[in-house]
């Protein structure tokens, strides 16, 4: 499970507040910049913010792209999800994302 710390260090932009923004869909650079306010140019963004919005489950290093593979392919349930890709079975913190993935299909 990843910690809470800045990532954004220019506007002081921290990792909960980007999976938030995630949990609301947003998935893009952009949809992420528009709703957390991150840089994109700070070192704290150019070494991370690709991995966060690449990554769904920090603990079993489950990617976005398996989780929205495995809801295209019929998984529409978390414990589908958790079946075919592992996300959300260890500590449980990426089920609000997961849930979004599922609802938005994205």
């Amino acid at each position: 499970m990843a910690e809470n710390k800045i990532i954004c260090t220019t506007n002081d932009v921290e990792y909960l507040t980007i999976r938030k923004a995630m949990s609301r869909g947003g998935r893009s650079f952009d949809e992420i910049a528009s709703m957390t306010g991150v840089c994109g140019e700070c070192e704290g963004c150019r070494n991370e913010l690709d991995w966060i919005l690449s990554s769904v489950c920090g603990c079993l290093n489950v990617s976005l792209a398996s989780v929205v593979e495995a809801v295209q392919n019929g998984a529409d349930t978390m414990e589908k999800v958790g079946e075919v890709t592992g996300a959300g079975t260890d500590c449980g913190r990426c089920q609000i994302l997961i849930e979004n993935v599922i609802q938005l299909g994205r």
